[in-house]
């Protein structure tokens, strides 16, 4: 199997990624692992403008620090009232204070603005960065609408406050109250991982 390291430290996004490609890699054999298993792999100071900008300076950290092809991705929110915020900001739009703070925040910011004009969307890139420099990023983004109260107990992040678009005409859940298989098929983050699968099977077929 070809290892590659995913370049997070959280394990939920580890596990969702190999759900994520179980599917879709079909004839590579792929070992994920995340930076846990490599504690000197050093943080990484995303100083990008853009997603693809901040999930290729981590996944180049995590291939130069492992010696192994790297996979990272940088997503967020972003919503249209707000001009595309957090957008690259979402992970801290609280100031580091955690999930739940940061969509209290932004429920607290957009309490006034109807429901017709709550329109976001969840954005991604995906990245893969080889040892020898060699790179590719593919964007997803997965249309939807902000609840006006979290809901749900799935997922992480503004999980619970993000209704995907073809819920809005019938059931109204948030991804948070989806479960992993349908959530898996059709996030942002199942997108831009599914468009960087082209790369992988270029670059990383045995």
């Amino acid at each position: 199997m070809t290892k590659v390291v995913l370049a997070t430290r959280n394990g939920r996004k580890v596990e969702e990624l190999r759900e994520i490609l179980a599917d879709v890699c079909s004839g590579l054999e792929l070992d994920i692992v995340g930076l846990d298993v490599f504690p000197d792999a050093p943080d990484v100071v995303e100083d990008g403008v853009t997603f693809a900008q901040n999930a290729v300076l981590k996944a180049a950290s995590a291939a130069r620090s492992t010696g192994l092809p790297a996979l990272a991705d940088d997503s967020g929110l972003a919503v249209d009232v707000m001009g595309g915020s957090p957008g690259i900001f979402s992970a801290r739009w609280s100031g580091g204070l955690g999930d739940r703070a940061n969509l209290e925040l932004l429920l607290k910011q957009l309490e006034d603005v109807r429901d017709e004009n709550r329109a976001a969307a969840f954005v991604c890139a995906a990245a893969l960065v080889l040892p020898d420099g060699r790179s590719a990023v593919e964007l997803g983004r997965f249309p939807g609408s902000v609840a006006r109260e979290a809901r749900g107990t799935g997922g992480f992040g503004y999980d619970p406050i993000f209704v995907p678009s073809d819920q809005l005409n019938g059931d109204p859940r948030t991804l948070a109250e989806f479960d992993a298989d349908e959530k898996n098929r059709i996030s942002h983050r199942a997108l831009a991982f599914r468009a960087l699968v082209p790369h992988l099977k270029e670059h990383l077929r045995p």
